[in-house]
Parts: C-alpha cells; structure tokens; sequence
C-alpha cells in the first residue's frame, strides 16, 4: 500500500488535533470518552463482521459472536429478561434498536397505534414514517416525562386498535423516564388486551439498573423491548447499541437465508463485529460495580453542577437521579466551546462519568465572563 501524500498526511494531522481538541470540551452530549481500548488495537487488522443471529451459525467465521451473546447476556440479566425467553444483538446505535422494536410491534400488530411523547428522540418519527405505522404524539409533563392523562383520555378514544407504546427512558433534553407501571396500569383501566411496549433507554437504560429507587422501565415491568446505545454511558470508538427483545415475540418474524447460513432476524444484515468486543471489553474490565461507580460519579458531579449553577444565580434543575442538569441557555460563544445542545431557550449539560468538577468550575466561569461581557455592552 502507498503511503500518504504530504498534502493527505497534513489533512490527517489536522484532523487529529481537532478531535483531540474538541473532545475537550464536551459537555453538551451523552457520549463517554474516558475510555482505553487500545489492548485491542490488534484486531483492527480483520473485517470483524457479526453477519446474521448471534446466535446462529454462519459461514462467515471472521466475528465476534461469542463475544456478543455475553454482552447480552450481561445486559438481559440487569434489564430483568425472562430466563428462555430473550433474544437481541448488538446494533448500529439506539436508533435501529427504535426501530427493531417498532418493527416487531407492527408485525405482532399490524393495525396497532403507536403512542408516544413529544419529547421522543426526533429519529422515532422517521422510523415510524419508514415503518409506515399510524400513530398519536401525547403531551408531556413539564419535566419531559409523558403526560399519562392525555395518554390515557388518546387510548380510550382509540380502544378497538392494539396499542404500541414507545416510552422514553431518559428524553433527549431533560432525562426524563416514563413510568411503564403507570403505562400498564392506563392499559389494563381500559382493559387494552392487545398491546406493545418498546423501551427507548439510549442512555439511562444503561444507568437505570443502578439508581435507589430502581425506574419502572424494564422486562419485570412489563417492556416488550428495550434498546440502548452502547457509545454513550459505556464508551466506545464507534456507535454501537444493544436490542433485547422477548424471544417468543422475534421467532415469529425470523426467516432462513441460504446464502449465509444464518438466520435472518437483525435489521441491517452485516453488522459491526468490533463493537460487540469494545462493549465486551468495557463490561469485563468495569464489571457490575465498575459501572454502578461510573452512576454514582456522574450524580455527584450532577448535583455540583446544579448546585455551582444556582450559586450564580442560574436557575439550574434537574429530574430525579438523572445525570442531565438543564438550565437557560447561555451566551453563544459558552455553547459553542462547550458544545451545549440547545431548544427552546433551554440547554443541557449531561455529566458523564468523564466530566469532572474542575469541567464543570470552567464552564461556570465561562458564564459568568461572557454574562458580565452582555451587562457592559
């Protein structure tokens, strides 16, 4: 292979330092990057592809399945999983786990209505216009969480069809958790007998497992599916996700494929094999209470941002255990060193468990310069 021209390998350097620069400040979305995977730089080397089931044989023997079924057996056993009864994989990131989810629900019911919150992830809609599936958008409370009134009063206005829920475990703004005991309670008031409930945790799913009092929001409460992103509490180089799904419900739409020797039951056929070993490694490496720790720091370091920006006058809130601190959005060039997302005169900083106080003491001061810079103009 020809090496770099002078002009390539200067692109290259530069793109380095930027990203390295960047990653710096990083406050304003949920993506780890506390972590060193470089012990398994080798395999770098080999197209790793998870092609097919994880937990079928295939031809194609250049993969990391064994690998993969112990991360989800990790995660079926924190997220409470009927002993014979799950399956999953490791997806492309929380989006298609969305989606496998919404696609078993319109495959067990076909004339389903989908329920969810405004505050739902913006990738939902798309899935479901891809999907082609009706569906009703419910208020939310001012926390974020979904309105069960609005839900309830909308189920019962369209009780003769199958209800899909998708309830969010953690929004994209305000962290906020819809309660699944609430949701099943609303079906079983209008005696719902056909439903669906699919589980958006991108990233609190990963931390719900560990927080006092435990989220009402996984298999023993009543989901039918959950997805989470692997590259956000976790940490890793590529995006990655992790889809659990009840296994009697994915038998019904699995179907064989000669030409892999496999069966055919994930959305995107090829799949990433090095990202099942990063989460692998990451869950090996942290164990159970590695990453009960990771929860309980990025709390702490919650709660002094919340508490560091309302000493300054900032009126800083945040949802119970969420590692998410919500306050009005500052000046543009704060947002733009920190990479804060922003809407509706609202920003967010979310405190992963890489984000540490002398982060947090920078930003304020941050505020505060360009907040006196306004005054004086």
């Amino acid at each position: 292979m020809n090496r770099l021209s002078v002009e390539d390998q200067r692109k290259l350097s530069a793109l380095c330092e930027k990203i390295e620069k960047n990653t710096q400040n990083f406050l304003g979305y949920p993506v780890s990057k506390d972590f060193d995977y470089s012990e398994l730089v080798e395999l770098l080397k080999y197209p790793v592809n998870n092609l097919g089931d994880p937990f079928a044989e295939c031809t194609y023997a250049v993969d990391s399945r064994e690998m993969e079924r112990e991360v989800l057996e990790f995660f079926a056993e924190i997220f409470r999983a009927p002993k014979n009864d799950w399956w999953g994989y490791v997806t492309n990131g929380g989006s298609e786990g969305n989606m496998y989810g919404l696609y078993m629900a319109r495959e067990l019911h076909p004339k389903g209505m989908v329920y969810y919150s405004a505050a739902t992830h913006y990738s939902v809609h798309k899935n479901l216009h891809l999907l082609n599936m009706p569906n009703i958008v419910i208020r939310t409370q001012k926390n974020g969480e979904i309105d069960y009134e609005d839900l309830s009063n909308t189920i019962r206005m369209n009780r003769h069809m199958p209800v899909i829920i998708m309830a969010n475990i953690g929004t994209t703004m305000t962290e906020a958790k819809d309660d699944i005991n609430k949701i099943k309670a609303i079906l079983n008031d209008a005696a719902i007998q056909n439903y669906y409930i699919h589980c958006d945790g991108a990233l609190s799913g990963s931390i719900s497992p560990f927080l006092e009092p435990r989220p009402a929001f996984d298999f023993a409460d009543g989901a039918d599916s959950i997805a989470i992103s692997g590259h956000k509490f976790i940490g890793s180089p590529t995006p990655s996700g992790v889809l659990l799904v009840k296994k009697s419900h994915r038998d019904r739409i699995a179907r064989s494929v000669a030409y892999i020797g496999s069966l055919d039951t994930t959305i995107t056929g090829s799949r990433n094999g090095h990202s099942p070993i990063f989460l692998w490694y990451a869950i090996k490496t942290l164990g159970y209470e590695g990453l009960k720790k990771r929860v309980e720091h990025s709390l702490n370091i919650a709660a002094y941002a919340e508490e560091r920006l309302k000493s300054i006058g900032i009126e800083a809130w945040r949802n119970h255990n969420a590692i998410t601190v919500v306050f009005p959005q500052p000046h543009e060039m704060v947002r733009k060193k920190w990479q804060l997302a922003s809407e509706k005169g609202l920003s967010h900083i979310i405190c992963m468990p890489n984000v540490t106080e002398a982060q947090i003491d920078e930003l304020i001061a941050d505020i505060m310069k360009y907040s006196e810079e306004t005054i004086l103009l």
